[in-house]
């Protein structure tokens, strides 16, 4: 017989819990058994007035913050709307059925505000982290390090060209991300070497063609990860080049190891961490053993003798080609020793004219010059070491383990849909890279040390 709803008057009185009607092995579940707000409220208690009408709870705020980058949902306006309708995240944010939702205008209004202020998110990813590390999900073995790249919010047509003097108007009326950037620029006091590009909406963005394709403005978001889990350590925005990313990377292990005291006893990167002032930072300053390509640009591919052709004599501070001639950087004594060392931490090795006149294997060696000059950097012996290093069985694994950073920036741009900025200036992009990195951290805690229930078998109808 062919059934009908029940239809009619509505029910007066209802018998309902949230807590029934949210399934035992959802994601939010495992990240509630983990998120601890505790301190977060006593962080914020001093940027709250004592007097007046009480605030939009801050602890709320966080928790739909949180929803919304551990399910991709970029938009507050529309996050606002699917905690209203969503009953499991109304549960997780501790909303009854009849509470209401904050406006979307209180999330800018807080964070422009006392959450900038007082480091708020800084402060609960370091949260988060205390408890990885609770669970024994951070070893402090080793450490990898990486930086992808995120679209910021600002369009290419907004661009001008960086060679060219700006008028930026009156500071006190420009945007925001105008006029951080001009009070860095005025704090640094060193314009820097001028940039092709400028956006007018966001200046400190960096104009990158990097991934390939058209070039757009874009930051770099850099990770720390350990790489037993997979956890991120920490997280620091910069801009799109190779220098900005080794700084932020030595800023990030520093901050670690001050804050948490966490050492590791390897680093593992890409060849963009193998310059000579990076390998010797973490060889003789840090005593860390560098699992990363050594970056060296010293072989030849035109045929002619490389670098590795020649001997290094270390008591005699000098090289010796295949036909056995010195190439030193000083051939004669001063009285006052000099160093010899270039603004690029490096040392010019010459030979003698003498040597190479009649030399038979001049046409390999400096075909087109009179003597051969050799560029040994003043790190040369942490690189060294390093080239011994990837001879061995960890390095090969250290290959491997970097994967794991890599899958974190994938997970970061599909599943979190964080390929692009909403938020301008580094500090906004500093604020949605601390905030999905807590979430990709609560997630794993969840995915990681929650139980799952056994997948019910379904029988077909």
């Amino acid at each position: 017989m062919m059934g009908r709803q029940a239809t009619g008057c509505e029910q007066l009185f209802y018998t309902f819990s949230m807590e029934d009607h949210v399934p035992q092995d959802h994601l939010l579940r495992g990240v509630h058994h983990f998120l601890d707000l505790s301190s977060f409220r006593e962080h914020l208690e001093p940027f709250y007035s004592p007097v007046g009408r009480p605030s939009i709870d801050p602890e709320l705020m966080i928790r739909m913050l949180i929803v919304g980058y551990c399910f991709g949902i970029r938009s507050e306006r529309r996050l606002c709307e699917e905690v209203h309708l969503n009953l499991a995240y109304r549960w997780f944010c501790r909303l009854g059925l009849e509470d209401s939702v904050p406006n979307h205008s209180t999330f800018s209004k807080n964070r422009h505000g006392r959450f900038r202020d007082s480091e708020a998110f800084r402060h609960l990813f370091e949260g988060v982290l205390q408890r990885c590390m609770a669970e024994g999900l951070v070893r402090g073995e080793g450490f990898a390090t990486d930086a992808s790249i995120v679209k910021a919010d600002a369009q290419r047509q907004s661009g001008v060209p960086g060679d060219q003097p700006i008028d930026w108007g009156n500071p006190e009326e420009a945007t925001r991300p105008v006029r951080e950037y001009l009070a860095a620029l005025e704090e640094t006091n060193d314009p820097g070497t001028p940039r092709k590009s400028i956006s007018l909406t966001d200046p400190a963005a960096s104009w990158t063609a990097a991934p390939g394709g058209p070039a757009f403005f874009a930051y770099s978001t850099n990770y720390l990860i350990d790489l037993k889990a997979g956890i991120i350590l920490d997280v620091e925005a910069s801009a799109v080049n190779k220098t900005a990313e080794v700084d932020a990377t030595k800023t990030m292990m520093e901050r670690v190891e001050d804050k948490f005291e966490l050492k590791p006893g390897r680093l593992v990167g890409d060849t963009n961490y193998g310059t000579a002032t990076m390998l010797g930072w973490l060889v003789d300053e840090k005593q860390i053993e560098p699992h990363v390509p050594v970056w060296d640009k010293s072989e030849r591919q035109d045929g002619t003798l490389s670098r590795s052709d020649f001997e290094w004599i270390e008591q005699a501070n000098e090289y010796r080609c295949p036909e056995g001639k010195a190439l030193r950087c000083d051939w004669r004594t001063f009285k006052n020793p000099r160093t010899r060392i270039t603004k690029a931490d490096t040392i010019k090795y010459r030979s003698s004219q003498f040597d190479c006149v009649g030399c038979p294997t001049k046409s390999r060696c400096c075909p087109t010059t009179s003597t051969r000059k050799i560029t040994r950097s003043i790190h040369e012996k942490a690189r060294d070491v390093v080239r011994a290093l990837a001879a061995t069985d960890a390095y090969a694994q250290s290959r491997k383990d970097r994967k794991k950073v890599e899958m974190l920036f994938a997970h970061l741009k599909r599943i979190l849909k964080l390929d692009k900025l909403r938020l301008r200036g580094f500090s906004g992009a500093q604020d949605e890279f601390l905030l999905a990195a807590t979430a990709q951290n609560l997630r794993r805690m969840a995915m990681w040390l929650i139980p799952r229930a056994p997948k019910a078998n379904l029988v077909p109808a």
